[in-house]
């Protein structure tokens, strides 16, 4: 028996390890696992450049839990190590590494000592931090020479014994014995949580205890229908061979549904269409992207991406890696260059990581431009679902502007769709304000907004539909892109006054009857928010309108989203009444000589402008209802 110390600089380090790496401790079984792992495909690939010669036989990794004896084995059949390369790997480098890490990780903070795991190679050593001793039983895969198996076993401290034993087949066992304040990982359920976590798609099988599946028996019950019966079989977690790792031409579009069930087996729906990825130089990377239905509220929308390193999961939090609105994105990427277990001021740095990152937008926007030019149709059915997420990339990446301007769709009330230039050229001759500026009508409720949407098409004009989570902010960035051009909510005033109109109506009402008539409606309102004024309208328009600014209401929906604009929401709402000077109501109440009938009108008109904008509630509601009765009882 060979004992030792492990050459240690500094205090020891494995308190030190336990206590610093303690908020991250389940990565230790990553680590075991992924080395298991590495250990078995270096020897396939020793044999298939014919170095090994042997057979490799049954390489499953076995994960092993013994709660009564509170110890848990990670198991491989891989090259497996000689008492030399224990002493090499183990004892000298993989510690010096782990030494070299706990100097570097001290005075850190808690992103830059993520950014350090694993870069310094901590993987076995991460074992200490749920186990009071590990031991290690290896046996090489080379024959002859000093090939007998060794046990290295190490509690904790910087002693070690290292000595030769009897092992039957080549491979490597981990046996950690946990630490009572790591009780968790002797339970089924944890670690079955963790494998299907980080091992969901290494490509050498792991197997952890049995599980119960149901198998034809090759009967028939007296219905004719085959008959089951449960049975144990080895629980295998992984799959080896995930889609992403596959050749395109080898996936139909039904195998990358059932992968993207796979991945979400709890989303029902199936997503809109997908992008493969597969790049090796000049930095390697697979995956697939899917484009989900987008939900309206985006923020559940992220962390759906999953980021893998040689298919051993990392994150699903992706912010850094990706530009920010293809985390609205779902899937799987995989880059040996984005390395285990970094910090996100790491990943935003990093100069490999930016090109992935603008790799990926680039594919999806072609991906977007080829669906847009060969099936118009298609897309257009697809939009609504899609919108969000096209907008969001629009307003944040200057670079995905450029590329998706062109098939960016606006959306119509009567439900047709136009992109950018096509809608320019359809309302460039009827609907320019008085500055000769450009006006794009839109609505964000087609039912509540329905008065001034007909007002606005029985003049000719065409009304959009906005309606969407960021459709306040989107407005604004398009306002800022498009030349002379403007957006106004149909309701932000009345059409005539939004749209240039040359044939102006004249008013009924002089400016003399206009002051008798205001006192009137500013006293039935009394409210500071709204503001009385007159105009000329259409005969035929409602008699009261009331409107809504639209820079006030549109800063204020935007700050409801989270827009920087917090102090916006703290502003109370303003509004407009429109008194139609040339409606026929109007003159009434100005020739009307009771008093309490002239009071009724003017109520009257103005709460059903209010009730048109759903701004009538409680008891004001109430009296209105009561008043219509006690009207129509007249």
């Amino acid at each position: 028996m060979q004992k030792g110390t492990i050459n240690v600089q500094t205090e020891n380090i494995f308190p030190i390890i336990k206590k610093f790496l303690y908020s991250d401790h389940e990565i230790f079984l990553r680590e075991l696992v992924s080395n298991a792992v590495d250990a078995t495909q270096k020897l396939k690939i020793l044999a298939a450049s014919d170095k090994f010669k042997g057979e490799l036989g049954d390489l499953t990794i076995k994960v092993e839990l013994d709660k009564k004896n509170k110890t848990l084995k990670v198991i491989d059949r891989g090259i497996g190590m000689t008492a030399e390369e224990v002493d090499k790997y183990i004892n000298q480098i993989a510690f010096s590494s782990a030494e070299e890490f706990i100097k570097k990780y001290k005075g850190k903070s808690e992103a830059d000592k993520n950014a350090l795991i694993g870069h310094f190679g901590l993987g076995f050593y991460s074992s200490f931090m749920v186990a009071e001793k590990v031991e290690i039983l290896t046996k090489t895969y080379k024959k002859g020479g000093p090939s007998k198996a060794v046990k290295w076993e190490c509690d904790g401290s910087p002693e070690y014994t290292l000595e030769e034993m009897e092992k039957d087949d080549r491979g490597t066992e981990i046996v950690l014995h946990i630490a009572d304040d790591s009780k968790e990982f002797l339970e089924e359920y944890r670690i079955l949580e963790l494998l299907k976590k980080y091992s969901k798609f290494l490509p050498v099988p792991i197997q952890f205890g049995m599980e119960k599946v149901s198998e034809k028996t090759g009967k028939k019950d007296k219905d004719g229908h085959d008959e089951y019966k449960q049975v144990e079989k080895p629980r295998i977690i992984n799959n080896t061979n995930p889609a992403w790792t596959q050749k395109p031409t080898n996936l139909s579009d039904e195998d990358y549904k059932n992968f993207y069930r796979e991945l979400y087996p709890m989303n029902f729906e199936d997503p809109l269409f997908h992008i493969h990825l597969n790049v090796d130089y000049p930095f390697n990377l697979t995956g697939i992207l899917y484009f989900p239905k987008v939900k309206r509220n985006i923020e559940v929308q992220r962390d759906k991406i999953q980021l893998y390193c040689n298919q051993v999961f990392v994150t699903d939090s992706v912010e850094g890696i990706v530009p920010d609105f293809l985390t609205l994105l779902h899937g799987v990427i995989d880059s040996p260059d984005i390395p285990l277990n970094v910090s996100r001021s790491y990943l935003q740095s990093d100069a490999s990581v930016k090109k992935i990152s603008n790799h990926i937008m680039k594919k999806v926007s072609d991906k977007l431009e080829e669906i847009f030019k060969n099936n118009r149709e298609d897309f257009e059915k697809k939009w609504d679902d899609i919108k969000v997420f096209i907008q969001y990339g629009m307003i944040s990446e200057p670079k995905f502007y450029e590329k998706a301007e062109k098939l960016a769709l606006f959306k119509n009330v009567d439900g047709k769709y136009f992109t950018f230039d096509e809608y320019k050229l359809h309302i460039e001759k009827t609907q320019k304000d008085k500055e000769n500026k450009l006006v794009y009508l839109y609505t964000t409720d087609k039912d509540e907004q329905h008065a001034f949407i007909e007002a606005a098409k029985e003049r000719g004009y065409d009304v959009l539909e906005m309606n969407g989570i960021l459709d306040n902010h989107f407005i604004n960035a398009l306002e800022q892109k498009f030349e002379n051009t403007s957006f106004a909510r149909v309701d932000a005033d009345t059409i005539d006054k939004i749209i240039k109109k040359e044939d102006v109506q004249p008013s009924k009402l002089n400016e003399e009857d206009q002051e008798k008539l205001k006192p009137l409606f500013e006293k039935y309102m009394n409210k500071e928010n709204y503001h009385v004024q007159f105009e000329s309208l259409s005969e035929n328009d409602q008699p009261v309108i009331i409107t809504q600014p639209e820079f006030m209401r549109r800063m204020k929906d935007m700050s409801k989203l989270g827009g920087g604009l917090d102090y916006m929401g703290n502003l109370p709402d303003s509004y407009n009444l429109v008194v139609n000077s040339n409606h026929k109501l109007i003159s009434e109440i100005l020739s009307e000589k009771n008093n309490k009938k002239q009071e009724d009108l003017v109520k009257q008109l103005t709460d059903l402008a209010r009730l048109s904008q759903n701004l009538l509630k409680g008891q004001e509601l109430t009296e209105f209802i009561k008043r219509s009765v006690d009207l129509i009882g007249k």
